[in-house]
Order: structure tokens, then sequence, then C-alpha cells
């Protein structure tokens, strides 16, 4: 939330401040206050003025400051721009307050006030509020419903996006061309290639695919779904590329660890007069950091001073883990000390899953105690997990349980893992060990099956991925079970011979799956592919596109 906003209290001084000693007449606020007979139509321009600009704040200031003191009474169209600001700015509490408002006055059931307060809800991270105004409106516009799938995919929650689409397309309302970039970043997220692919053919029959917009988020969405080769045709049709397509497509590169191919189409880019964003130099990091690629990575990295860019904290942290996952530890600590602003928690623990990968425990234990988020009101799960896990993967037990203690005493819960695959159009869930799905009978014997094929092929489990304190044997039927063999299992069993199997999952995929995928697309000859929490591992025939380094 902005502070300047939040603390609305303090804001509203200093405009007073600013006014009573004579602030700039140029801006329209000041206009507006010395305009002597203001009415709706002079406070409608000028909030429209900041709504739709880079100052969607002082379109807020300029409203609880004068209107609401001497100023006339807001109608729905002012209310509506200052929702939209408040949906810009992420500011929950002004929203309620301009709710409240519009409640008093009458503006409830107008249609505009209506959809900027689901815009407004959703954008906000207040889905149920969003809701629950949703559920009010008599007749839903393709503006209603495209805020609620919007809300949907920023609030996590993919799955439940598409099914608002698919009740939107029950109602009979047409989709635009907002509607088609929401569905789509759904349907990348959950992985929804069957879907996404309906979309598609909805968006050329109604002539939307031109669109720059819809354009970039198909190309996104087919990276995201693991058909690279479908997006590169379509970035290849474009006749007008702007940065967004041409960051879509490099993110998509680097997620595919196709590094040479990203840093081809990024000088390919600067050739073409196409400036980098922050997010484009992201992108070309995070290829070089896919790949092992160091040197490059620096040379991508100083780029930025070149087209003035200041590094910023993802960037730090894509350099971060660029070296220590390619095992230059004394370099990734001493990049990491030199930055000018403090460390995050991720690059801790970057540092940290690096020294474990290889090898350098007494690293790990000195990052973990220097980076002290034991001691700290952390209440992010990820870093609690991590240093578990380290410590159970020394052995020491007894930390680990003070760690699981520290959790459930700051109520603390693990993010579990899931596995996602679609078939048939239906996205599939599985957690680790699930049994809640129709056809877990047929699911678990086609585990065991593979399992069997796997030890005939000569596969011995590493029972130490599995970071309990338990007996072996148990830590390996813990393996078997992880969620992304149960989504494969289900693949097997449901799609046909040769037919390729995504899944998407929510971690990072441990080393044993890894290596059981590797065998299994070569047993059953299916490729298999699966976008963890880092990238994408294409399987085929006993290898893996990441050629183990991932």
């Amino acid at each position: 939330m902005d502070a300047e906003v939040s603390c609305l209290s303090h804001a509203l001084q200093l405009h007073a401040l600013i006014l009573k000693t004579g602030g700039d007449h140029r801006h329209p606020h000041s206009l507006a206050f010395s305009h002597p007979g203001r009415s709706s139509a002079t406070v409608n321009a000028v909030v429209r003025c900041y709504a739709r600009s880079d100052r969607p704040r002082e379109a807020l200031l300029f409203f609880y400051f004068h209107l609401q003191r001497s100023g006339p009474t807001p109608d729905p169209f002012a209310l509506a721009l200052l929702l939209s600001s408040c949906a810009r700015l992420r500011v929950a509490y002004e929203g309620r307050q301009l709710h409240a408002l519009s409640l008093k006055r009458g503006f409830s059931s107008n249609r505009r006030v209506q959809n900027s307060l689901i815009h407004m809800y959703s954008a906000c991270g207040s889905l149920d509020h969003a809701a629950q105004v949703f559920d009010r409106v008599p007749e839903r516009d393709v503006v209603s419903w495209t805020s609620m799938i919007n809300g949907a995919v920023e609030a996590n929650r993919p799955l439940h996006a598409l099914h608002l689409f698919d009740s939107m397309q029950r109602h009979g309302v047409e989709p635009n061309d907002a509607t088609i970039v929401a569905v789509l970043r759904a349907c990348a997220e959950a992985g929804a290639l069957g879907l996404g692919r309906r979309v598609h053919e909805m968006a050329v029959r109604a002539r939307l695919d031109s669109k720059a917009k819809v354009a970039t988020s198909l190309i996104d969405m087919y990276t995201k779904c693991g058909c690279i080769s479908s997006a590169e045709r379509l970035f290849e049709k474009m006749p007008n590329r702007d940065l967004f397509a041409w960051t879509a497509m490099l993110f998509g590169l680097a997620n595919h660890g196709r590094c040479e191919d990203a840093l081809r189409l990024f000088y390919q880019m600067l050739e073409d007069g196409v400036r980098p964003n922050d997010r484009t130099i992201t992108a070309v990091l995070s290829a070089c950091r896919n790949a092992g690629k160091v040197a490059e990575g620096y040379r991508i990295y100083n780029y930025m001073h070149r087209y003035g860019l200041r590094p910023r904290i993802q960037h730090y942290g894509c350099m971060v883990d660029l070296l220590a996952r390619a095992g230059h530890l004394d370099e990734a600590e001493g990049f990491l000390r030199r930055i000018p602003i403090e460390p995050d928690g991720i690059m801790w623990r970057t540092l940290i899953w690096a020294s474990k990968l290889h090898g350098k425990f007494n690293h790990a234990e000195r990052f973990m105690n220097e980076w002290k988020v034991l001691e700290k009101n952390s209440t992010k799960s990820e870093n609690f997990v991590l240093i578990g896990n380290m410590y159970a993967s020394i052995g020491k037990w007894e930390d680990k349980a003070k760690v699981r203690e520290l959790m459930l005493a700051r109520r603390i819960n693990k993010v579990p893992g899931y596995s996602r695959i679609e078939v048939n159009g239906i996205i599939h869930e599985f957690e680790a060990g699930d049994s809640g799905h129709p056809e877990a009978k047929r699911i678990y014997e086609k585990i065991n099956e593979m399992t069997e094929n796997l030890r005939l092929e000569g596969f011995t489990p590493k029972a130490s991925e599995v970071l309990l304190d338990m007996e072996d044997d148990e830590k390996i039927l813990q393996l078997h079970h992880h969620s992304e063999r149960l989504a494969v299992a289900f693949g097997l069993i449901s799609t046909n011979p040769g037919e390729k199997i995504l899944v998407i999952k929510n971690l990072r995929s441990c080393e044993d799956c890894h290596t059981a995928m590797k065998l299994i697309s070569k047993v059953y000859d299916r490729e298999i592919t699966i976008r963890d929490r880092i990238r994408f591992h294409h399987f085929v025939n006993g290898s893996c596109s990441c050629k183990d380094y991932w």
C-alpha cells in the first residue's frame, strides 16, 4: 500500500501547506480551487486528469481535501474515476470509504460505479468483497465479468478465473480484448493449453488477435503451457512488435532453457532500435542463469548502464543466483555484499540452497546464521522450510524440529506442493500422496507399474531427498507418491499413446523425481514436460532439456 495514500491525514496536511504557501497554479487542482463557480463538470475534469495520468494519488487528495469539505456533490462518474485510482494504487481502505459514500449518495446501483467497485476490490486482492458486489449486479456486462476474472488471476486463483469465464459464456456475454487477455493469463498460470488454444481461436474469430496486448498474451500463454514453438510462430508473424512482445518472447526462451536463442533475440531487438526496460534485462539475465552462462550474464548486467537503467533488486537477485548456481559461491557472496541495497530473503535462500547443492555445508550454516531470519518476525514459510530442510540434509534433526516448533508458534503453514495436468479440457490437481481423485485406484496401480519399470531400468531412489526423520523404506514410498508422479501417472492412463504430457508444479522439482522422469519418458515413449517453480523440463527418450542443470 502506498504510504502517501494510506497515511491520508499526513498527505492532506502537506497538500494544505502547498496551497497556503502558494502552490504551482499550473496544476489542474489549483485551477479548480481558484475557480469561483466550481461545478461537477470542473470536478470531473480534474479528477479525470489525475486518475488517467501517472499521478492517481492526486485524484484522491483533490477529492478528500476539497470535495468533501466545500465542493459540489460528487457524481457517479467522479466516483468511478476515484475508485479506478484506488485500484491502481492498491489501496482498499480508501476504496471502502468511497464504497460507503456511494451507498450514502444512492449511487450503488449505478453500472459504472458497480463495475469500478468490482475492479477496485479485485485489484486490491479483496476477491470476496468483489464477489459480493458482483452478485448484486442484476445485469452483468463484459466489464463486470472481466474485472472478476482479472481479480481471480491476480489472487493466484487461475482455476476460479477459468470457471468465471465459463459462466460468462453460459450467460451469453461476448468477451472483449481485455477479457481475452485476462483469460489467457489464467490459462498460462494453470497450464490449460487446450482452453488456451480455444481462446486463441475465439480471438481470431473476433479479430482481436492482432491487438498488441492479445498477441503478447498469446505468446505468454503458449510459452507457459510448454508450446514454445507456437509462441515463436506467433512472434514471427507479428507485424509491429512492441517491447512487451519482445520481453514476453525472451522470458519464454529463458524459462525453456534456450539461452543462446534468448541472447540472439535480445541483440536482434537492439538492432531493431527497441530499447530494453527493467523486465527485458531480467528476462535475459534469467536465460543466462538457467544455462550457467556467467560471462554473458555479466555482459547483460552491464548493458543496463548503457541504456540508463538502474539495477533493481530482481537484477541483483538474478546475478547472485547465476553465480551461486554455477558454483561461484565466494563470488556470489562478494557480489551480494557490494550491492547498494539490503539483500532480500530470496538472495539469502539462493546462497543457502546453492551451498547445499554444491556440498558447501559450512557456507550454508554461515549464511543461515548471518541471515538470522529465525530471530526476526519473518512469516514467510519458504524461509523456514529451506532452513529446516538444510538442517535435515546434514542430519541435524533436533535443529529441524526447533524450526518446526517456531513455525507452529508463529502460526506459519508450509505452502503445500501440487501438480496440475489438463486432460480433455479439465484441470486435475494432485498433492503428494493424494488419494481423493476419482481415478485414484488406477493411478496408484500405474504408479506401482512405473516403479517396477524404473527398477528394471536400474533406477535407485534417492532416499536422502526426503528430509524427514524416518526409515529409508518410508522415504522411498513418499518419493513414489510425489505430486508430479501422480499427475504423470494420471496422464499415462488418460491420454492416447504417444501424446505429450504437460504437468504444472508450484514447487521446485526434486532430484529423484527429475531422474525418474527421464527414465519414464524413455520407458513409455512419451514426451513429458514439467514446469516447476524455476523453469521448464522437457523429458524426451531418457534425457532432459535442462541437461541436469537447474
